[in-house]
């Protein structure tokens, strides 16, 4: 199951576990049975410390990993490689003991929880969102006895996920009710489970000197510029990493051939946190007023105050605003194809973009399901010519160009897509499973409303400085009007605003 170079690091990893652990496994004769017995036996062979032994699990094929004598609720219905391999690699240490690499805070969180909380969550093994949350509820389980997850890939269950009319992954269910679906960090969870920070403790810190508000690459960026001045930093962001999160291949960051975006927003808050820099994260900010200090309001009520305010909101995917499309979210409209692609195997789908990132999609799409139909506005394709080439070279593809959408349709979900033809106004509709929105960016702005100069796109105006139009307040990323949308270019213009927050700092 495992090539010579997996098992050369797995090998190294193995040898960090404490304790002996015990896989229980559930099979049949299935080829899936098959494949999971090998891999089990392979672990099995590659330490002492693990146990392997026969049960009858809820699911089959499917092995639970647990404590000699205590049953941890950790359970894999499905083969965990791809991006799921390292969820089992951190599940097999935890559960021998080894400390996961979490703040106390979380895990006395998880600790104090209360009640019986049954989770499942729903993954295909090329989604690369997926990991967290299976880690996540992974770990839950290990720290709290009252808590169980079971991993369920999409592949393996097709008629179980059919009959949920889950089309978007990953898809949690607690206790048989739907709990939540898309990326979700422990601490997005337990918020959702109801354990959230006092307001006061925002509220009762000291101000700030610099103030960075999002934590994405330009909001990194200009935290750690701004620390390493000296100077009293905060960060507060709604989820660190930004949009970087939902990004897979990075092939285009200067000095790294590859990278992945969990893996870059990771290394991202790793190096925030080697400075003196108070993080506040899973916080929503609310408004901002120019005072004595500059005032940041919090959903939750609380108000942070500092001297200079680095504005980093980043973007979010476009939505196509047509009727059908919010009624439709995870039941057939999807924003990332790596991770739902394999949901719609076999299917009819349409991807609404001619963009680079439409037309990635239509590619990546092209090889696992049906058929593609690309929905392009413009009388042509905007993608880069060596995407376009790829694109037309596929025999499973349709572009409809000068096309206007007009309605997803569906009942319980989608079941087609009317579109105009802008040239003739003639409304056709096309039957089809699946439909994946490519059609760029909108700033994440709309919380200032009118307090920072923005223009008719919402991008907030910044001169060469970083400043905007109000006295302390800089912003920086893809949430100004900077010409272009890149990872690189966000982080030195984090920098830029960091440096020219200090300047404004010395000056004033």
């Amino acid at each position: 199951m495992l090539d010579s170079d997996i098992k050369g690091q797995l090998a190294q990893y193995l040898q960090l576990m404490e304790d002996d652990v015990l896989i229980k496994i559930s099979a049949g004769s299935d080829n899936i049975s098959n494949d999971m017995i090998s891999l089990v036996d392979e672990l099995a062979s590659m330490s002492p410390k693990i146990k392997v032994e026969k049960a009858a699990l809820p699911k089959t094929p499917s092995f639970s990993v647990n404590r000699i004598g205590e049953d941890t609720g950790v359970t894999f219905a499905g083969i965990p490689l791809g991006h799921e391999f390292t969820s089992l690699v951190l599940a097999l240490l935890q559960v021998s003991g080894r400390p996961p690499k979490v703040d106390q805070k979380i895990i006395d969180q998880i600790k104090n929880l209360k009640g019986q909380y049954n989770f499942q969550s729903y993954i295909s093994l090329t989604c690369h969102n997926c990991p967290e949350v299976v880690q996540s509820l992974n770990l839950m389980s290990i720290l709290n006895p009252n808590i169980t997850h079971t991993m369920i890939d999409g592949g393996a269950f097709k008629e179980e996920v059919e009959s949920k009319n889950i089309m978007a992954v990953p898809s949690v269910f607690l206790n048989g009710e739907f709990f939540g679906s898309g990326r979700m960090t422990v601490e997005e969870i337990l918020a959702k489970l109801g354990t959230t920070q006092d307001p006061s403790e925002f509220s009762n810190k000291e101000p700030y000197d610099v103030l960075v508000v999002g934590g994405g690459p330009a909001g990194a960026s200009a935290a750690i510029y701004a620390a390493r001045k000296g100077i009293r930093t905060g960060i507060v962001a709604e989820r660190f990493g930004g949009q970087v999160m939902d990004t897979v291949g990075i092939e285009n960051f200067i000095s790294v051939k590859y990278t992945e975006g969990p893996k870059l927003a990771a290394s991202l808050e790793e190096h925030v946190k080697e400075y003196d820099v108070d993080i506040m994260n899973l916080q929503r900010v609310k408004g901002l007023t120019k005072k004595d200090l500059i005032e940041v309001e919090l959903e939750n009520g609380a108000v942070l105050k500092s001297k200079a305010v680095i504005i980093s909101t980043g973007a979010r995917w476009r939505n196509v605003n047509v009727p059908g499309e919010n009624e439709f979210k995870t039941k057939g409209v999807a924003y990332c194809p790596h991770c739902d692609a394999p949901l719609f195997k076999g299917k009819h789908v349409a991807v609404i973009g001619g963009g680079n990132s439409g037309i990635e999609a239509a590619i990546d799409l092209a090889g696992v399901v049906n058929h593609v139909t690309v929905l392009e506005f413009l009388p042509e394709l905007k993608a880069d010519a060596v995407l376009q080439e790829r694109l037309y070279s596929l025999k499973n593809v349709t572009v409809i160009k000068n096309a206007q959408t007009k309605e997803i349709t569906g009942t319980d979900k989608v079941t087609g897509i009317s579109y105009i033809e802008r040239d003739t106004q003639e409304v056709k509709h096309i039957e089809l499973q699946g439909v994946f929105v490519q059609i760029g960016l909108v700033p994440n702005t709309d919380w200032l409303n009118d307090s920072v100069e923005r223009n008719r796109i919402g991008e907030i105006i910044v001169d060469n400085h970083g400043a905007t139009n109000i006295p302390g307040v800089f912003a920086a990323g893809d949430c100004t009007n900077s010409a272009y949308k890149q990872i690189i270019i966000s982080m030195g213009s984090g920098a830029n605003a960091a440096l020219g927050a200090f300047d404004y700092l010395i000056r004033n």
